[in-house]
């Protein structure tokens, strides 16, 4: 599919690696959803969903069995970010080149709008159960409803605590409904925000901590910059995302 063509085709909720039984029909089905401008995605980024893995396999309680990338919508106008249409297309290679569970969704990005979070989530929540065939089906013809989760690093926790950031009836719904996977990042005090911050502290339970073992900090700003002066980035983000910018000259400005 060529880039111009995107967001011409018809939408459809990618669940192409999505595991459509459980392993083990006592855990709960889980689903993790990182919302991110993603411009460009990096190794970071992909880093994120395998720890959340492995922490969320040690717990027990839930089965994961898929995760998605939602990348945010261009009216969100932060700086630095590059079109939709390639960040999209840079999440895409990105997953088919280095995972088999994590997806993609476009939904968020191709709306004419800008999109809460909290909106995006509960897309995420009929698309997965509310819609026939939703749902987890266990070997005695009970569907299970799939849980899900917002997963996202300390930076973008510690923005709760900003006035006007997020509105608070969204905060309640994201942590009371959904629940949060929180990634540690380089200089982030998470653990503290978690008790000084009175929403998160209320809802500490629906919040999991994933401690950093190897230190990555790598990020998108520090990569636009590094394209800007002619940098190398080069194992910072897959190859085949490296030549897509490249092909479309991205982050030169």
């Amino acid at each position: 599919m060529t880039v111009p063509d995107l967001f011409h085709h018809q939408y459809v909720f990618p669940r192409h690696r999505l595991r459509p039984t459980l392993r083990d029909e006592s855990k709960i089905p889980l689903v993790l959803i990182s919302c991110g401008s993603f411009s460009p995605i990096t190794y970071l980024h992909l880093r994120m969903f395998e720890m959340a893995k492995d922490q969320i396999e040690e717990e027990g309680k839930y089965e994961l069995i898929g995760g998605y990338f939602s990348p945010v919508n261009d009216k969100y106008a932060k700086k630095g970010l590059a079109p939709a249409v390639h960040r999209v297309q840079m999440c895409e290679i990105a997953v088919d080149n280095t995972s088999d569970w994590i997806m993609v969704d476009s939904w968020e990005a191709m709306n004419p709008t800008y999109q809460r979070t909290a909106t995006v989530l509960d897309h995420f929540n009929e698309c997965l159960n509310g819609a026939e065939g939703g749902g987890v089906l266990l070997a005695d013809g009970q569907v299970k409803p799939i849980h899900i989760m917002l997963l996202a690093g300390g930076d973008l926790i510690e923005s709760f605590g900003i006035p006007n950031c997020w509105a608070l009836k969204d905060l309640h719904h994201i942590l009371g409904h959904y629940g949060c996977v929180i990634v540690e990042r380089t200089g982030s005090d998470v653990y503290n925000f978690l008790l000084s911050h009175d929403i998160l502290n209320r809802y500490k339970k629906n919040v999991r901590v994933v401690k950093q073992l190897i230190h990555n900090d790598i990020s998108s700003t520090k990569i636009r910059l590094f394209i800007k002066r002619g940098m190398a980035i080069k194992y910072l983000l897959p190859n085949q995302v490296i030549d897509y910018i490249s092909q479309h000259q991205l982050y030169l400005d």
